[in-house]
């Protein structure tokens, strides 16, 4: 009787064991595709925070030239005497 139990507590630890297994060989596959999809995530990142860089680069080229043209829209005001 005691073989008998000691034999089935063995089979039990080797069921534990594949199960366990399994169960590693399926977090491990899983944590390599969410590993994989937030290295997706910040590859999309990096490209949306150059195109608000890209963005806000534009905006400032823009601040100038208007900042050029009203300097001399004011000049022109001013040889004009069109300045109140």
């Amino acid at each position: 009787m005691t073989d008998n139990t000691e034999n089935l507590v063995i089979e039990h630890l080797k069921a534990i064991r594949n199960e366990l297994r399994d169960f590693r060989n399926r977090f491990d596959d899983e944590m390599d595709d969410i590993k994989t999809r937030i290295s997706g995530l910040e590859t999309a990142m990096v490209s949306v925070k150059r195109e608000v860089n890209y963005g806000d680069e534009v905006d400032a080229r823009q601040q100038v030239s208007l900042d050029r043209i009203l300097k001399r829209l004011d000049r022109l005001e001013r040889r004009l005497d069109l300045t109140s």
